[in-house]
């Protein structure tokens, strides 16, 4: 399969996605995930404000997904899965938005599946051909509601508050994903850096996981886990995170 690049954007009517082909969008009319028309006359991408690159249905991330990351935790035996809510979605170049209460607050990095079929019970050849494909997440994540003073049973909002999921700027299909090299940068320092090869779980075996006990739809999200040490965002910070062959997720931390 060549390799596509898809954008989701505002227009006076409403949100549109588009084909990104040499610096112009061409419209789509239909589904990214099924039959589709494609515009023959394109607008220029900096003219456009981009929204998340698809319509985002379920929002999975996974924990604990590469070693750099565990510390002295054990290495898990299954992806560690939990829930990001889609209000905490926000794309490229939108804030991040930081609520007076939050005292801890990490980026992090992370390349982001795209499923684009129904998927129940699956394999691993049929879950990797169900991801329709891929692009850039950020999973900002509060260390005090997560396991600090202040824990709460679950991560509602330590990974859920609203803009706490940076998504952009474009969905890439047909690439090869499997070996990427992520960097996450804050006012341009880089703060991690590592391969997608050096996942724990692959995409493949993540994808059917979580298909055993959860049916995964199109336009389902799952942030794959992040590499390294992480550190807090102050407002006034920048946050980039760039994916090889992807491109650059930017957006900047701002005080509630």
């Amino acid at each position: 399969m060549a390799i596509r690049r898809y954008v989701r954007y505002r227009t006076k009517t409403g949100p549109a996605a588009g084909l990104l082909k040499d610096g112009k969008v061409y419209r789509i009319q239909g589904s990214v995930f099924g039959k589709h028309t494609v515009a023959v006359k394109g607008a220029p991408l900096d003219q456009l404000t981009l929204l998340e690159p698809v319509e985002a249905n379920k929002v999975f991330a996974v924990g604990q997904n590469y070693l750099s990351h565990l510390g002295d935790r054990p290495v898990p035996s299954k992806p560690e899965m939990f829930y990001k809510p889609r209000t905490s979605l926000v794309p490229h170049r939108a804030a991040i938005v930081l609520p007076p209460e939050a005292i801890d607050v990490h980026s992090e990095g992370e390349l982001v599946l795209i499923i684009g079929k129904r998927l129940k019970r699956a394999e691993k050849d049929a879950a990797a051909r169900a991801i329709w494909g891929v692009t850039c997440g950020n999973d900002v994540s509060d260390r005090n509601w997560q396991r600090g003073a202040g824990k709460d049973v679950q991560w509602w909002r330590a990974k859920g508050c609203d803009t706490f999921g940076p998504l952009g700027p474009v969905a890439v299909r047909g690439m090869d994903h499997g070996n990427l090299l992520l960097t996450t940068r804050i006012n341009g320092e880089v703060v991690q850096q590592q391969r997608t090869s050096d996942l724990i779980f692959d995409a493949a075996t993540v994808v059917s996981f979580i298909s055993q006990f959860v049916t995964l739809e199109p336009g389902d999200l799952i942030y794959t886990g992040t590499p390294g040490s992480t550190r807090p965002m102050e407002p006034g910070d920048v946050v980039e995170v760039e994916i090889e062959g992807i491109g650059t997720l930017r957006n900047p931390v701002k005080a509630m």
